[in-house]
């Protein structure tokens, strides 16, 4: 007997450790779902207390704090601060010393990078109105961004490439990078990656350390106008702290995917995409969501068997079993709305028409068109930014593009009568008697 659409119990426990399953159809699923989706956006006050004290030392103490918190976060064995800014030499050394598949791998990503970004609008305009006045709006790069390349848990050379070139389209006239060097080794990629890129300053400190001393600046690291790029925990927590003075992108979460699936996308393909965010971290989300519960077996199935393969497998079973999910759905569209719910950071339309069910996804990060279009293809090589909206954010925000390093600033120029006259009035009505004598002087 062929269980009904959306129903949990056609889903076979013990395949894989993706312990949670839901269904439309069941009377709980709101309540499961409210609980998949609950997911503290803020660190833990431990967390918190740690970035503080990281943060007021760095202000206090500026490069004698980061040595210090360098040696005990990083194991950075600096004995001066020069020794934390990298030359330029050893981005060459590092890029004339790659393999030259990775190194051809790593170019053509920064074309395809860079020729999406130049595509993007830059905003500006200009023209006059009715009365003479002229009206516009200048678009003016940042002057110096900071960028943060996460490296405890790996090494990120796309990274590098994702949050430098959109910076560099957008003209910004100074790029520094801030990234950790674990026990003092540099990976030559994230090297290479940056002298592909057009790094002008990097320096070997991470954590809150690095995100103090961009936004506040110390004798050898200077200060930023922005914060971009992802990290952990402490970055997190230490970004959100220092916004104001500086400004960030926006508190990077754990790596999310959505996948809605008609049954019509090769299972092992699904299994692979899934598996690939759970390995980013222990507290990655991968849910796939579909009206085929035959085809959600198949796909937990794949799931098992490739598991045991893979060099990050515990991180990938504390993932799956923490906050992944399988969830059977009615129909197609349901499973848009619970997409929704989610506003991932990837969304996945694994399905035969994938055109046609856009219109229906309101909030995600990135929307991937059709099996084909992995997700890993937007990680490293289709062109946009991998700096996404997590937490459900892409309910309001946007991904990390040329916009987010510019300014833009109105501009007003000439004086006409009829618009001083409403300004006046509308002024004087709010009994600001300054501001329409101002304006009646115009007149």
């Amino acid at each position: 007997m062929t269980p009904a659409p959306g129903k949990s119990a056609a889903l076979k426990p013990g395949l894989a450790p993706v312990t949670r399953r839901l269904a439309s159809a069941d009377a709980d699923f709101e309540a499961k779902l409210e609980a998949l989706l609950d997911w503290q956006a803020r660190e833990p006050p431990e967390v918190v207390d740690v970035a503080t004290e990281v943060i007021a030392d760095v202000r206090a103490n500026g490069d004698a704090a980061l040595l210090r918190l360098s040696r005990r976060y990083d194991d950075l064995p600096a004995k001066t601060a020069a020794e934390l800014e990298l030359p330029v030499a050893a981005l060459d050394a590092a890029f004339h010393g790659l393999p030259a598949a990775d190194r051809q791998a790593l170019e053509t990503a920064a074309t395809r990078i860079r020729r999406y970004h130049e595509r993007q609008p830059t905003g500006a305009f200009e023209y006059t109105d009715e009365f003479g006045m002229r009206l516009g709006q200048r678009v003016t790069p940042l002057r110096r961004v900071g960028v943060y390349v996460p490296g405890g848990q790996a090494a990120y050379p796309s990274t590098v490439l994702m949050t430098v070139i959109p910076a560099r389209v957008a003209g910004v006239e100074e790029v520094v990078v801030a990234v950790p060097t674990p026990g003092g080794k540099r990976n030559p990629h994230v090297l290479a990656a940056m002298r592909i890129a057009g790094v002008d300053r990097a320096f070997t400190v991470g954590g809150a350390q690095a995100i103090a001393a961009l936004a506040q600046g110390t004798a050898t690291v200077p200060r930023v106008d922005k914060i971009v790029g992802p990290g952990g925990a402490l970055v997190a927590a230490a970004k959100r702290l220092v916004f104001g003075p500086v400004g960030i992108d926006f508190i990077a979460g754990p790596s999310e995917v959505v996948i809605v699936a008609d049954g019509t996308a090769p299972a092992r393909w699904l299994a692979l995409d899934l598996l690939a965010q759970a390995e980013h971290d222990a507290a990655a989300q991968a849910v796939l969501v579909s009206p085929d519960t035959s085809h959600l077996e198949a796909v937990h199935a794949e799931m098992a068997k490739a598991l045991p393969t893979l060099a990050r497998r515990r991180i990938i079973e504390r993932s799956l079993a923490d906050r992944g999910a399988l969830i059977a759905v009615r129909h197609l569209n349901e499973a848009c709305e619970v997409a929704n719910r989610f506003a991932p950071e990837h969304l996945e339309l694994a399905v035969r028409d994938a055109d046609r069910w856009l219109p229906a996804i309101r909030h995600a990060g990135a929307v991937f068109l059709g099996a084909g279009a992995a997700e890993v293809l937007g990680d490293y090589s289709a062109g946009p930014s991998h700096v996404l909206p997590t937490f459900g954010t892409a309910r309001y925000a946007s991904p990390l593009g040329v916009v987010d390093f510019q300014t833009r600033t109105s501009i007003i120029g000439g004086a006409a009568a009829p618009v001083a006259r409403v300004a006046a009035q509308i002024a004087q009505a709010e009994g600001l008697t300054a501001h329409a004598a101002a304006a009646r002087a115009r007149m």
